[in-house]
């Protein structure tokens, strides 16, 4: 059942943070990647590194990956820094194309089965 409080709009998800579990923050939430036939989102992309938002790099993590921590205010996922420097990435100026192909490396990156 979705109340007032599980559900939320997508302008307010950009720009929540994300966590690992150590409480470290990793960087924030700069977008979502909806699927057009069934409505729910597939990644949430987070932004890393640079400053000022100069210079960052676009991660998208399934969203079956991230979990929202009340005491936080954000997103928590089970990534070390090391293990997201490694992640698949792309340039702010560079958007990649959302093709199956592509799915199946972020989602087996993390271990999450493909749609």
């Amino acid at each position: 059942m979705n109340t007032a409080s599980s559900v939320i709009s997508s302008s307010k998800v950009n720009g929540t943070d994300v966590y690992n579990p150590a409480g470290d923050k990793l960087g924030s939430i700069d977008t979502l990647m909806i699927d057009k036939l069934s409505g729910k989102v597939r990644y949430a992309v987070m932004e890393f590194g640079g400053f000022l938002g100069i210079g960052t790099d676009r991660y998208p993590l399934p969203w079956d990956t991230l979990k929202y921590d009340t005491g936080l205010g954000g997103y928590v996922v089970s990534l070390t820094k090391e293990q997201l420097e490694k992640a698949p990435k792309y340039a702010q100026d560079t958007v990649p194309e959302y093709t199956e192909d592509y799915g199946r490396r972020v989602y087996d990156y993390y271990g999450v089965p493909w749609l």
